[in-house]
C-alpha cells in the first residue's frame, strides 16, 4: 500500500526553525517527485516546494524562498522541509505529496496524485 506519512509539525515561536519529514512507503512512488503544500486557516491549499526523485531538481515557491529548503534522502524515500525564520503567516497544515511531474509543474493543475494526512504548524508571534 502506498502511503505518505508526515511528521515534525508543532507549535513554535516566530523566528524559530522547524523541520518536517515525510516518509513514502510502497514501491509505486519510489521514483516520483515529492513535495509540500500548505493550507493556512480559511485559505486554499498552496504549493510550497517540490524535489525530483533523485534530488537533482527542486522548485520552491517565491513566498518561502530563502527561508525554506527542501531535500530528500532517496535511500529512505523521505523528503524534508527545513523551515527557518518562521513567521506567523507560515501557520498552516502542511501536506506532503507525490507526483511524477517535474517539480516546476507542481504549482499548476492537476494536483499531485498522492497526499499525506497533513501536519499542523503553528507559529506564535
Amino acid at each position: 500500500q502506498v502511503r505518505l506519512a508526515e511528521s515534525g509539525g508543532g507549535l513554535v515561536q516566530a523566528g524559530d526553525s522547524l523541520r518536517l519529514s515525510c516518509a513514502a512507503s510502497g514501491s509505486a512512488f519510489s521514483r516520483s517527485a515529492l513535495g509540500w503544500f500548505r493550507q493556512p486557516p480559511g485559505q486554499e491549499r498552496k504549493f510550497v516546494a517540490a524535489i525530483s526523485w533523485n534530488g537533482g531538481n527542486t522548485y520552491i515557491s517565491d513566498s518561502v524562498k530563502g527561508r525554506f529548503t527542501i531535500s530528500r534522502d532517496s535511500a529512505k524515500n523521505t523528503v524534508y522541509l527545513q523551515m527557518s525564520r518562521l513567521k506567523s503567516e507560515d501557520t498552516a497544515v502542511y501536506y506532503c505529496a507525490a507526483d511524477f511531474r517535474n517539480p516546476v509543474d507542481w504549482p499548476s493543475l492537476p494536483p499531485p496524485l498522492l497526499w499525506g494526512q497533513g501536519t499542523q504548524v503553528i507559529v506564535s508571534s
